[in-house]
């Protein structure tokens, strides 16, 4: 049974916050902020609720597709940062849209959860053809950050995703292949972020640390930068493609370094790779939809191309999946 995605939206804050607007606050710079990670800038939130974000990225993917809202059987809401736990993310759309008795919830698998999405999508629609999914992967991380860290403040950045997918092969932008998606939980503690229920809770408590992003910087690169590449070849040979074979990798958009790191290990040109981290910054799992989305709106994705998707995030959790345009 094959799957295909059949239109993504996006909706972006109307705030654009420079690496400039950064120093002002804290102790940096615009060129310590590039060197390091090539973000230029990002956008964040004022008092645009979650759920209002997302809702209108889902109405931006209805506008470019035949595919009716009233059709849509499961919303998974693929996030780290959702409003509230509960309703969830995916109910609080489902409900902006006028949706009801269908089937929505949450899922977290941090920076990888679009390529989460995905691999739920597809068993999914195998389990019934005529199902029709939007999955959302949406952040808005400026909410989870400590602006007094600069290692993970200049890092992050909100933006809202949408994409639509069916078993229907008419109208479809791409067909999903195949995702594979792993996790070890060996190094979590290298990429966290807290707030729930491991710690309890009393009314006027103040917020601990822990309720932000904390990081250990080396750890997280020197492993992506070994697991990313690990990935893509082993989604390829499942397949029976090379890397040869690919006309496009999109990974996380977390920083250049890596994104560079990882195209040189799959001895991909960079004329292949597409970066879009300098304009947003790292939206978590929405970075690899707002790349697709942006790739298309650019003229750079194309009928007949194959791309190579890739994530690794918080857990460590990572994954991969091929699209045949």
């Amino acid at each position: 049974m094959k799957q295909y995605i059949h239109s993504i939206g996006v909706a972006l804050p109307n705030r654009i916050v420079s690496n400039a607007d950064l120093a002002l606050h804290m102790d940096t710079t615009d060129e310590w902020i590039q060197t390091r990670t090539g973000i230029a800038q990002r956008y964040m939130v004022e008092e645009e609720s979650h759920t209002s974000l997302a809702t209108r990225a889902s109405e931006c993917a209805f506008a470019t597709t035949s595919i009716p809202p009233h059709t849509i059987t499961h919303i998974i809401g693929a996030t780290c940062s959702p409003d509230t736990y509960s309703p969830s993310l995916a109910v609080s759309v489902a409900h902006n849209l006028g949706m009801t008795n269908i089937c929505a919830f949450d899922m977290n698998a941090m920076c990888s959860g679009y390529l989460y999405g995905l691999e739920i999508a597809r068993g999914l629609l195998c389990a019934n053809q005529s199902s029709t999914i939007l999955l959302l992967a949406s952040e808005l991380m400026s909410r989870r950050i400590n602006m007094n860290d600069r290692t993970t403040a200049v890092l992050f950045g909100d933006a809202s995703t949408a994409t639509i997918l069916s078993t229907q092969h008419e109208g479809a932008l791409a067909e999903l292949e195949d995702v594979i998606c792993c996790a070890d939980g060996t190094l979590s503690n290298c990429l966290t972020l807290g707030g729930a229920c491991g710690k309890p809770k009393a009314v006027g408590d103040s917020i601990t640390d822990d309720f932000f992003i904390q990081m250990n910087g080396r750890e997280v690169f020197k492993n992506a930068v070994r697991i990313m590449p690990t990935i893509c070849e082993q989604i390829l040979s499942t397949n029976g493609y090379t890397i040869d074979d690919i006309d496009l990798l999109i990974a996380h958009q977390a920083n250049f370094r890596i994104i560079e790191a990882v195209g040189e290990r799959l001895g991909i040109t960079q004329d292949k790779v597409f970066i879009n981290v300098h304009n947003y910054g790292n939206t978590s799992s929405a970075t690899i939809p707002l790349a697709l989305y942006e790739a298309k709106e650019q003229g750079i994705l194309q009928p007949g191309m194959k791309v190579l998707l890739v994530a690794f995030g918080g857990g460590f959790t990572w994954g991969s999946a091929l699209l045949q345009c």
